[in-house]
């Protein structure tokens, strides 16, 4: 039987209860990885990822926890220590838009979304470095986007979280190099998921025409990169942004 390309290994994915997190925990499962899993809140989408992981044979569990705050980071990654033993892989996948101009955009749109992308990042990064350094080993996958790199009208505070995560990435990846502790971004481009299927059909059409190979993603798309990260295929590969965008950054 083949080996699997996770097997053994322990991920620690942040808001993976639906869209690109979720593809994440279910392809991480099905290579043979034990998945912990973090949400805002307890819900079907949660309880229901825990079953599909379960399902494939290996450890899954969910755990309700802020990502946009330190306490709660380091207490869940404490519990997850607990309950895995390890943990090799950390994806911090967590976040939300608050989209409009400038002109209109309150100082609430702008801090919360800092504060849930960008410090999140953060947090869960300081949560899980001291268990990682001790084990000489680990990946940590940061969820950046097109617009952190290209900008994007309407989305200045996503776009500014984005790009702050390439800045952390490089840097987090600088640090922590010496023990083996490997540290690269994902910037997906139009991938379809609840957050991308709120815009009008019009704006849409717009967005793929744009696109060179003509069609929105699928956050299988995104997961297929990030196991490609989090496995010993990427050894030598760190400090580095991959776009998942069909061609769109160009």
């Amino acid at each position: 039987m083949d080996m699997k390309l996770l097997e053994g290994k322990t991920a620690l994915i942040t808001g993976a209860a639906r869209g690109i997190g979720k593809a994440i925990a279910l392809k991480f499962a099905t290579e043979g990885a034990n998945v912990a899993f973090t949400d805002i809140t307890l819900d079907q989408n949660m309880q229901s990822l825990e079953k599909e992981i379960n399902a494939l044979g290996v450890k899954g569990k969910g755990y309700v926890s802020d990502a946009s705050s330190l306490e709660s980071s380091e207490k869940v990654a404490n519990e997850i220590l607990e309950d895995f033993g390890r943990i090799d892989i950390l994806v911090n996948n967590a976040g939300i838009t608050r989209d409009s101009l400038l002109l209109r955009m309150t100082e609430n749109d702008w801090d919360l979304v800092m504060k849930v992308n960008l410090k999140s990042v953060f947090n869960l990064t300081k949560a899980v470095q001291r268990t990682m350094l001790k084990q000489r080993s680990g990946s940590i996958i940061n969820m950046s986007s097109v617009v952190g790199i290209s900008g994007n009208a309407g989305q200045s505070n996503y776009s500014a979280s984005k790009a702050g995560i390439i800045g952390f990435t490089k840097s987090i990846a600088a640090e922590l190099g010496s023990r083996n502790v490997r540290c690269n971004a994902i910037a997906p481009g139009f991938i379809e998921t609840e957050m991308t299927g709120k815009l009008a059909d019009d704006v849409r059409e717009e967005w793929i025409k744009s696109i060179p190979l003509k069609r929105a993603g699928k956050p299988e798309d995104v997961a297929d990169v990030a196991l490609f990260l989090a496995s010993d295929l990427s050894n030598y590969v760190s400090a580095q942004v991959f776009n998942v965008c069909g061609g769109m950054n160009r």
